[in-house]
């Protein structure tokens, strides 16, 4: 279970920096030409920019706290709040009718649920 916890967390943490690192660095304007990027174009770039560096901060919060021991209370926590996030880019897949995005956003809280219940439970860093 720990290990599945780890590829897990780590699967997550490469989505969320892929995109962190995409959103941060991309002008807005390609980003709203790529499929799925549609909402990026309605949104300040700087909402986006935001949204981009949040997600460089989860990829990190993933990992690092278990890894340095540091807060590893901070994994599930962090997974949590993907969650939170997964909630809203499936809201906002939602509104602009786009299926794949919003089916790919489910697999991702699917696996967030998954670390955040094994890291407050049975696998928990806590205690």
């Amino acid at each position: 279970m720990n290990v599945a916890l780890w590829i897990c967390a780590g699967l997550l943490a490469a989505v969320a920096l892929f995109g962190g690192i995409t959103k941060t660095f991309v002008p807005v304007e390609k980003l709203a030409a790529a499929p799925g990027g549609a909402w990026t174009g309605e949104i300040s770039a700087g909402f986006v920019k935001t949204l981009g560096v949040l997600e460089i901060l989860a990829a990190a919060g993933l990992i690092l706290p278990a890894v340095l021991d540091i807060a590893p209370v901070m994994v599930p926590v962090t997974a949590i709040c993907w969650i939170a996030l997964m909630v809203g880019a499936m809201i906002t897949h939602l509104r602009h009718g786009e299926r794949l995005p919003l089916m790919v956003n489910l697999v991702y809280l699917a696996v967030a649920v998954f670390v955040a219940w094994g890291r407050l439970g049975p696998e928990s860093f806590i205690g």
